[in-house]
């Protein structure tokens, strides 16, 4: 089994799970909406090798992300999962196959996009001191949180060891009385809806967005939280059990 992180399950965690949070960032930030107002429409399509494809759609001051990138306006084509991940990391700089002339869109509101989401989830502690951004930082944690684990369940060795053992249905996870994630289980492939589900099998429910932060920041352990009642589960507990395990090694992932 492997104990570290795997290059290919880091480059789905990166596409769909960090990039993917551009559609909630748009949402949730005034900022990046503002960002997008007045630009046309464009889509940025990026393509790993072996490894995951997506199309970013900007349009309106909002962002949605859609797998594959068969018609899109820019095209990024990465030849292995490592360069993609360098995109991420800021090492390495990716050259348009397609979309030149857009060129001006990436440099500028694409980079200050990804700077802005940034920003937000390497959070500072000094911009933590603000309420309305230590919450809007929180929710997007818990989405990009929440689609990191489907990826490494269905991607990283450990983490399929673990969704073998999950049951058909959903998970949820989410703050009580603010946002929510649903996890879908079929077939022990997960499938991460960033909404509250209708119905679920079992579910992890976070006393406070404070609690949610300081989980995700890795300040408590969630047993504890759990012994002190400031994390909530309720239902099938097996599925708990073994989502938390993959959740386990979100943090490595995401480090």
């Amino acid at each position: 089994m492997q104990n570290l992180m795997d290059s290919k399950t880091l480059a789905y965690i990166n596409m769909y799970a960090v990039l993917g949070t551009l559609e909630n960032l748009c949402e949730i930030v005034p900022e990046a909406s503002e960002l997008l107002q007045g630009k046309k429409p464009i889509s940025i399509g990026l393509e790993v090798k072996d490894g995951p494809a997506a199309t970013l759609y900007f349009k309106n001051g909002k962002c949605r992300m859609e797998q594959g990138c068969s018609n899109c306006d820019v095209k990024l084509p990465f030849s292995s999962c490592e360069k993609f991940n360098g995109l991420i990391d800021g090492t390495v700089t990716p050259i348009p196959s397609k979309g030149f002339t857009h060129i001006k869109f990436l440099l500028k509101e694409f980079t200050a996009l990804t700077d802005l989401l940034s920003k937000y989830m390497r959070a500072s502690e000094e911009d933590l001191k603000d309420p309305v951004f230590f919450e809007r930082s929180t929710m997007l944690m818990l989405y990009t949180i929440g689609v990191a684990i489907a990826q490494i369940g269905n991607n990283d060795e450990i983490g399929k060891f673990s969704a073998k053992y999950i049951a058909d249905g959903s998970v949820m996870m989410g703050i009580k009385n603010g946002p929510a994630v649903e996890l879908v289980c079929k077939d022990h492939r997960l499938v991460t809806l960033k909404k509250a589900p209708e119905k679920y099998r079992a579910a992890m429910i976070f006393e406070s967005i404070e609690t949610a932060r300081a989980l995700f920041d890795g300040n408590v352990n969630a047993l504890t939280c759990i012994g002190t009642g400031k994390i909530e589960m309720h239902g099938l507990v097996s599925m708990l059990d073994n989502v938390n395990r993959i959740l386990d090694r979100v943090a490595l992932y995401l480090a």
